[in-house]
């Protein structure tokens, strides 16, 4: 089982429905002027504007109005689930909620099935997710958080290919389009956030207030520093197939390119692959330029994209 699957990020106008949520409530909005009720949530009623619903708590009663089986994760990370029982419900209420239905085989699945909800542990925080099972299962067993298995860290191969710092054959050989397997992953959570905040000076309120971030930023949450994320990929054991030799001294010696495309958000696992992107030997010695992509786990878009130059010396 996976530890690294995306969470909701809760934003200020749905933070009640996923505090409910650890409290094994079901709070849906409904509105004050002409009761209708809502979800998603939001600031006003889509059907008279009233402001401000209300939200109040609702048994979870259901029926299956739609599914899909994916046999194909969404994510990597949901390879665990395969084939993922994605749904759409309708709470007695009215109102249709997105979910994963858990608990229940393909045959057992029928459109308008009466269903009842699943306060689904996800993790050891007491962050728990809205799912639905079949009024014939034990909802109660079907919360407890999942066993996670720890993620170890990328081995290094004993058999690496044993480069010569001054074979320049062997050294453009190295060069390629193809990155390397990923690297072990590293947890960026608030508090290192605000140790790096603290150390380097920036607490620009996006990195280190998570009420306002969650009210104000576009990412829904607090983010990493891109420094921070750059400055962590020391601690991420890139899985490079070769081992250069023959030095004395090895200098970092800058980035050619430093960029961050997309944000880490606080909570987020990271981790990195890498390839040989250009080799020059010259007069300072040799110059290796490593291009070192560090992700979110799960997603696609580099998180730090680092042309790090490195110089070796006899």
């Amino acid at each position: 089982m996976s530890n690294n699957k995306p969470m909701p990020v809760a934003t200020e106008i749905s933070a009640p429905f996923w505090e409910g949520l650890k409290a094994r409530r079901l709070l849906v909005q409904q509105c004050g002027g002409c009761a209708q009720w809502l979800f998603y949530p939001r600031r006003h009623c889509p059907a008279c504007l009233a402001p401000d619903p209300a939200w109040r708590k609702v048994s979870g009663q259901a029926t299956l109005y739609s599914y899909t089986l994916t046999r194909i994760p969404t994510l990597p990370d949901f390879i665990d689930e395969m084939p993922q029982k994605l749904a759409v419900v309708e709470l007695a209420e009215g109102v249709r909620v997105n979910t994963t239905l858990v608990g229940l085989e393909e045959d057992q699945i029928r459109i308008g099935m009466p269903l009842q909800p699943v306060f689904a542990q996800v993790d050891g925080k007491g962050t728990r997710l809205l799912r639905f099972t079949g009024l014939a299962q034990d909802a109660a067993a079907l919360e407890a958080a999942p066993v996670v298995e720890a993620v170890a860290p990328a081995e290094v191969p004993d058999n690496r290919l044993q480069v010569d710092c001054q074979d320049q054959a062997a050294l453009q050989a190295l060069v390629s389009e193809q990155y390397s397997g990923w690297s072990n992953s590293l947890l960026v959570d608030q508090a290192l956030i605000d140790a790096f905040a603290e150390l380097s000076g920036d607490d620009y309120w996006i990195h280190t207030d998570p009420e306002r971030a969650r009210r104000s930023s576009p990412f829904g949450g607090t983010i990493a520093h891109g420094a921070l994320v750059q400055v962590l990929q020391s601690r991420l054991k890139l899985a490079l197939g070769f081992e250069i030799t023959g030095f004395t001294t090895q200098i970092n010696y800058g980035s050619d390119r430093l960029r961050f495309p997309a944000p880490v958000p606080a909570g987020s696992r990271i981790h990195a692959r890498a390839r040989v992107k250009a080799v020059e030997l010259n007069q300072r010695g040799t110059q290796m330029t490593l291009e070192i992509n560090i992700h979110v786990v799960g997603q696609e878009r580099p998180s730090v994209i680092n042309d790090l130059v490195i110089l070796y010396q006899r």
